[in-house]
């Protein structure tokens, strides 16, 4: 006789259904440590342990699990669109959250899924610093957007005093000169002592840099004047990406830090496929977890989210776009490093370099969002047995066995 408990957990309070031979009884607990003992005296009303079920609702979900982890409960932690879509196959009329933990139980006692596997909290400390790498990224972005702006009415011309990317010693030029009249001001001499310390830069290197931000103030013919407003935003965007700019790299040291504690070497055998950054590989760590907890590659790739949905009607049966069920940034990652790989193939060969470029070579279509889904279903096979078998990568391993390394 199976016992089912969902949960349907929300920002203050969580509802409560225990399914049992088809009666229900529902209540609903606080979130805290009152409403989490009442759970726990009723788990412990059964001799074995019931089965548990949940959605995965972001950081509101995060003390419930916690909770059930020291407790030693397992529990089934659903995808959001997982959870929707098997809830909804229950034909429900009311969207209440007790009619969403009653389904949530109903789902678990129809499809029996298997409980989430525990795993080490090195993984959730990886996935944690992970995530704020990815939230500074989103604020690098959207300060670089609005730097961009205001540069518009101060100094348009600044935008083009470095031929490649825009870095920390852009960012602390614009901080210094952030209107061109503020370059006009001074001689060239002087404005070469304020960056002859920047990194990578001499006095020298700096004169040339100074005399050429001198032609550019000449040239820039401004929409506001050196006080006003905007010119301040200036200043304040280019200290923020400086500030930005730092604390992710912090975030990136870390990860990597504690990525080399782990008890395998599992960063190790990442970084042993060619081309692939290794913050890229720490991420790509964080965010699947333990690599072992799968039973097979098709499982990662349900759990990222590029599994193919399926259509069935009568007689019809075909497959869809790819389901995006699973770990949203994992797939953003994993995307990045099939670039990366690319890349770098001239100088180091990869076979899902190869792989990516024959079939570019042999498309239709212009688009290569599909080709490169199907290097990720490659790179985690990849991965997978590689961690499995505790193998480097080879290139002519990966070549002469492609059965085992990279089927298609």
């Amino acid at each position: 006789m199976s016992i089912v408990f969902g949960i349907d957990v929300s920002s203050r309070d969580s509802s409560v259904c225990v399914l049992q031979s088809g009666a229900t009884r529902e209540y609903k607990i606080t979130n805290d440590t009152i409403g989490f003992k009442t759970l726990l005296i009723d788990l412990k009303e059964y001799a074995e342990h019931p089965q548990i079920i949940l959605e995965a609702t972001g950081v509101y979900s995060r003390r419930i699990t916690r909770f059930l982890d020291e407790y030693d409960y397992d529990y089934v932690l659903l995808n959001p669109l997982k959870a929707k879509k098997e809830i909804n196959q229950g034909l429900r009329r009311n969207k209440t959250d007790r009619n969403d933990a009653y389904h949530l139980a109903l789902a678990q006692d129809q499809n029996q899924h298997q409980p989430n596997r525990k795993e080490p909290d090195v993984y959730h400390q990886l996935q944690s610093l992970s995530r704020a790498y990815e939230e500074l990224t989103h604020d690098i972005i959207s300060s670089k957007n609005r730097l961009h702006k205001y540069l518009q009415l101060t100094f348009p011309e600044l935008e083009t005093i470095f031929n490649n990317s825009r870095g920390v010693n852009y960012w602390y030029l614009v901080e210094l000169f952030p209107h061109c009249q503020d370059v006009r001001n001074l001689e060239v001499s002087t404005i070469a002592k304020q960056i002859k310390d920047f990194k990578g830069y001499g006095i020298n290197r700096a004169q040339k840099l100074a005399i050429k931000l001198k032609h550019l103030a000449d040239l820039a013919y401004p929409a506001v004047d050196q006080d006003d407003p905007e010119r301040d935003e200036v200043v304040y965007y280019a200290n923020r990406l400086l500030r930005l700019t730092a604390d992710r790299e912090r975030r990136s040291e870390e990860m990597i830090k504690l990525a080399k504690t782990l008890p395998n070497r599992d960063l190790e055998i990442l970084m042993s496929i060619p081309g692939i950054a290794e913050i890229t590989d720490v991420r790509i760590l964080a965010e699947l977890g333990d690599i072992r907890r799968f039973s097979n590659p098709n499982k990662i790739n349900a759990f990222v989210g590029i599994d193919p949905g399926r259509y069935q009607s009568g007689e019809k049966d075909s497959s869809l776009r790819i389901s995006k069920h699973g770990n949203a940034v994992a797939r953003k990652i994993l995307y990045r490093a099939i670039g990366q790989i690319d890349l770098a193939a001239k100088t180091s060969p990869c076979h899902i370099a190869d792989y990516y470029e024959r079939k570019k070579q042999f498309s239709q279509t212009k688009g290569f969002k599909k080709i490169a889904i199907a290097s990720i279903h490659k790179l985690l096979r990849t991965i997978y047995i590689l961690i499995i078998t505790d193998q480097m990568y080879d290139y002519n391993v990966a070549n002469n066995n492609q059965k085992d390394f990279c089927r298609n």
